[in-house]
């Protein structure tokens, strides 16, 4: 999965892109490097980050998600948001996917999903963007965090979202420390034996 945030602001400075331009340039790197996926983000969660409108947020991916549909029409797109009015515009400029890092905190994320037959990625994240960093703390992470993903993950099979369209993400470094982190990826089989969902390592 390669990854495009269209924001100044994101944790990772290689992924950042200023201009639809260089948005494309590093798309078109991307394909060339095998990526299957490309993921476009256009608010960032990095740790103390702070939210922009919905408005604005649309305005950064849509032209990016239209651009990359028009110049490679089969290539995979997710629209990493927490918003359902973007990730609605998103399902209809051409993404296919919805990468969740609220874990469909919203409702109405699970009723778009449901509704458009897309596919979903769902990931932990402790508390907001903001503050999810500020002494994260856990009984047992590796438990609470499959309990929550397979949770919402077995809620969208049981309303009939296929099982092969919902992917899984323990959300390694949002509101983790480098311990709960550590104690995640050494038990990274405990949550893929447990069912047959898709595990996506933001790593």
């Amino acid at each position: 999965m390669g990854v495009i945030n269209c924001t100044p602001d994101s944790f990772h400075e290689d992924s950042r892109t200023e201009s639809l331009e260089h948005s494309m340039k590093l798309v078109e790197k991307m394909i060339d490097e095998g990526a299957d996926w490309i993921d476009i983000g256009g608010e960032s969660t990095r740790p103390g980050a702070s939210e922009i409108s919905i408005e604005e947020e649309i305005q950064r991916v849509i032209p990016v998600i239209e651009q990359i549909k028009n110049k490679y029409p089969n290539q995979a797109i997710s629209i990493d948001t927490r918003r359902p009015a973007v990730a609605k515009k998103a399902l209809d400029a051409g993404a296919v996917m919805i990468n969740d890092v609220s874990g469909l905190r919203d409702p109405r994320m699970m009723d778009l999903v449901i509704n458009s037959g897309c596919g979903i990625c769902i990931m932990h994240m402790k508390g907001e963007p903001g503050t999810m960093q500020s002494s994260p703390m856990y009984e047992n992470v590796v438990e609470e965090v499959n309990t929550i993903l397979l949770k919402n993950a077995r809620e969208l099979v049981n309303k009939g979202h296929p099982i092969d369209r919902i992917c899984l993400d323990p959300g390694i470094g949002f509101g983790k420390t480098l311990e709960h982190n550590l104690d995640l990826l050494r038990n990274s089989h405990s949550l893929k034996a447990k069912e047959k969902f898709a595990i996506l390592w933001g790593v």
